[in-house]
């Protein structure tokens, strides 16, 4: 027969998904070299690829500037590696 949860045992397993899926992101550090609309930037990364990053609700938040030449730490999906989102500004 089919899989039957007692009640909240449902939930409970989302909460594990949408945790393991956070933690399943790729760190890793680029050079911001272009600034587009709607705080979006392009991320040079250090094997050569370029990719879409977007600041994190953090930085803007606490209206932390990103301009281009700036060392920044990038957080990518394992599932879309041309996509990520900004978490951290290096000085």
């Amino acid at each position: 027969m089919g899989t039957e949860f007692r009640f909240g045992q449902s939930r409970r397993l989302l909460r594990e998904v949408n945790r393991l899926s956070k933690e399943d992101v790729i760190e890793i550090e680029g050079v911001v070299t272009e600034t587009l609309p709607n705080a979006t930037f392009k991320v040079e990364l250090p094997n050569g690829h370029t990719i879409l990053a977007h600041i994190s609700g953090k930085l803007r938040m606490n209206f932390i500037r990103i301009l281009p030449g700036d060392k920044v730490t990038v957080e990518m999906s394992p599932y879309d590696l041309t996509k990520g989102r900004i978490t951290w500004r290096s000085k």
